[in-house]
């Protein structure tokens, strides 16, 4: 026993320190130098048996094939092994199988005796059986699946990875399992790779093995009859039966290695015992079972036929299926009625977690853009829409939620889609191949390409070859790849829509991150003076009219200063844009002293505030004809600021500014409505035109 532990000890101890592959393949080259005597040959050809019949065994109890990542390593080591003792045992047989069969050790003398009962011609048959079991079936078939599933776990590499990255973004797994999620796959595809490798190493195990038995049979012969003086007949039947031995000797190993490699290769990535998994699935259908016994029992009474054996089997399989029956608890006959269809209700009862939840925001692509959000292929959309994510939350003053990213083969196979709470809000097709070649009006020259619109801004674009990206750039046009336009496009429709993702969730934690510096504010405000809803509301108006929440003690304090006066929403946000006005001019003009202003006429403007006396904000109305031209003059008006490059800003009454700033939002979506008493003192405005009737 201590020498068996010090054994052990001594492999573990190699394995730890790398010893152990080197040695294995020093000792194998050894053996095909070296002569061995036959004591040795014996004890090494009983290891490879032995080796063989562990390893079958492991991959038999192996949970799941990545749980033995190494069998590719396994199996070339013990090919290489095998191939090593051929050539030793046929050194050994050709140069002292002129002395009898136990010339070449005990158990090739076994082999060729006890095994085939000294007939080389039985022992000729049987090895072509065993070799043509092992080639023609179990290696070929391996050799093929391993060939498949290499390919189709390559393929489907893109899409695991996409939906690991999906799933993180999304939130439903952190940083560590994605790591750990993104390392099994890579595992599988390594393995499997491998395996279809490993898999060749088998089949021409079985090739050389048959080449090896010609060869030594001839070799022996020859040898037998010409260097030793034998009869041919004695030299035929010595040799033989040596090779025949030592074929077999060789052959049962190496067909256990075939099982093993066909049974792993055919397992079903599910981490569970093979043995369980099978009877499992084999017997999950009582059904089969029992129609099995009907036909058993019925060959069984068929005279001549072996009885007792067909209707010994056909009583146990009639048994065992009513057994499975009674423990699923339905009855083996078909009553016409599908199986469970009167507890359906009981047995699949419906719970929480079968209500799919709406993405905040979810983007699907067709099936050509899966590389742009690929890294492995160098797609780099999902680094940049986390760089989106990352600009617009120090923007807008709150954490932006993830993208959920999906594939969706519904879609063209270049488009995509952008999704806000479940509902649609954008989607356009892109040339993953091409470039976007952006005309921003003042371009001097033709390019070809296919045209199309930039879908962030509606500007007129073309599709251009990656080569003419210089040349389009000296004609002025801007040119960006695909993963910019979908990421472009989705930073303009969460800048649009950013009050619609704020909810009480993101408020409370703004809330409760202002509480760690001024704790007093945040109590005496929530929920003492406001309620929460109403602080959300004011906040989600704020993001509408394109105001940033990052000063978000600024607009606390504007809510606790006005919340004695009064608890509408409106107000209140009124209150906040006065308290934020410095942060909202200084958004427009930057550091400028001076804010050109757009203003009503007069006349106008008594209009607007004699048709608001008395009407909520909301239900204001014009004469059409008025309400038209107004539009026309502020879109016109807007589109003047935007070509000289200047903000486009409509100076207005208090109490005009809330209900101007709807009206407009659609005619001229690059102005801003101010109210006076918005402009900080610092600020002087410069009057740009002003708008009549």
């Amino acid at each position: 026993m201590k020498a068996v532990r010090s054994t052990l000890n001594y492999i573990k101890e190699a394995g730890r320190r790398g010893f152990a592959a080197p040695l294995i393949v020093l000792l194998a080259l050894a053996m095909m130098m070296l002569p061995l005597p036959t004591f040795l040959l014996d004890m090494l050809f009983s290891f490879n048996i032995a080796l063989s019949l562990v390893i079958l065994l492991a991959v038999v109890y192996v949970m799941k094939p990545l749980d033995f990542a190494a069998f590719p390593t396994v199996v070339l080591m013990a090919t290489l092994l095998r191939l090593a003792l051929n050539v030793a045992s046929t050194r050994v047989v050709l140069i002292n199988g002129h002395s009898g069969h136990a010339a070449a050790g005990k158990v090739i003398e076994a082999f060729g005796q006890f095994v085939i009962g000294g007939n080389f011609a039985v022992g000729l048959v049987v090895f072509s059986i065993l070799t043509i079991v092992n080639f023609v079936v179990v290696t070929k078939g391996a050799t093929r699946v391993s060939e498949v599933t290499a390919r189709f776990t390559l393929d489907s590499m893109p899409g695991r990875q996409m939906a690991i990255d999906a799933d993180l973004n999304a939130g439903m797994i952190n940083q560590e399992q994605a790591r750990v999620r993104r390392q099994e796959v890579r595992e599988e595809a390594d393995f499997y790779g491998s395996m279809d490798g490993a898999s060749k190493f088998v089949r021409g195990d079985a090739t050389a093995g048959i080449l090896i038995l010609f060869i030594n049979i001839v070799g022996g012969f020859v040898i037998g009859v010409f260097q030793h003086g034998m009869a041919a007949g004695a030299a035929a039947r010595t040799y033989t039966l040596l090779t025949i031995g030592d074929g077999l000797v060789a052959q049962v190993p190496a067909l256990m290695l075939s099982i093993a490699t066909a049974i792993i290769v055919t397992r079903v990535s599910r981490s569970q015992d093979m043995g369980r998994q099978v009877v499992a699935q084999l017997f999950a259908q009582p059904k089969a079972l029992a129609v099995t016994a009907c036909v058993l029992v019925m060959m069984g009474m068929i005279p001549g036929m072996p009885n007792v054996a067909f209707l010994l089997l056909g009583g146990t399989c009639g048994a065992v299926a009513w057994t499975l029956a009674k423990r699923a608890g339905r009855p083996i006959e078909n009553t016409g009625a599908p199986s469970g269809s009167q507890n359906s209700g009981e047995a699949l009862e419906l719970g929480w977690e079968d209500v799919a939840a709406v993405d905040l925001i979810g983007l699907e692509v067709g099936y050509r853009l899966i590389p742009l959000v690929d890294r492995t292929q160098g797609g780099e959309l999902m680094g940049r829409i986390k760089a989106v994510r990352r600009k617009l939350s120090q923007d807008l003053g709150f954490l932006v939620p993830s993208v959920h990213i999906r594939d969706n083969l519904d879609l063209a196979p270049g488009g995509y889609r952008i999704s806000l709470l479940g509902v649609p809000v954008g989607a356009a097709e892109v040339h993953p191949e091409r470039l976007m070649a952006i005309n921003p009006g003042r371009v001097h020259g033709q390019l070809m390409g296919i045209a199309t619109q930039d879908p962030a801004f509606g500007l007129e674009a073309l599709w251009i070859e990656a080569g003419a990206r210089e040349h389009a750039q000296t004609l002025g046009y801007t040119v960006v790849d695909a993963g910019t336009v979908v990421a472009t496009h989705l930073s303009h429709i969460l800048q649009g829509h950013a009050h619609e993702l704020l909810g009480h969730e993101d408020v409370q934690k703004l809330l409760d991150r202002l509480a760690q510096s001024a704790p007093k504010l945040v109590e005496d405000l929530v929920p003492k003076r406001l309620a929460l809803g109403v602080v959300v509301k004011v906040m989600q108006n704020l993001l509408a009219e394109r105001v940033s929440l990052k000063n978000v003690r600024g607009i606390v304090e504007s809510l606790a200063e006005h919340a004695g006066q009064s608890q509408d929403p409106d107000s209140l946000t009124a209150a906040a844009r006065v308290a934020l006005g410095r942060q909202i001019v200084q958004d427009l003009s930057g550091l400028g002293s001076e804010l050109p202003v757009i203003t009503l006429a007069p006349e106008l403007e008594q209009i607007l505030l004699q048709s608001l006396q008395g009407v909520p904000v909301n239900g204001a109305a014009l004469e059409p004809g008025l309400a038209e031209r107004l539009q026309k003059s502020v879109a016109e008006a807007t589109r003047r600021q935007e070509l000289i490059g200047e903000p486009a800003v409509l100076l207005v009454p208090p109490p005009l500014r809330a209900w101007l700033a709807r009206f407009v939002q659609h005619a001229a979506s690059g102005l801003r409505v101010l109210a006076y008493t918005e402009i900080p003192d610092n600020r002087r405005v410069r009057l740009v035109s002003s708008l009549g009737r």
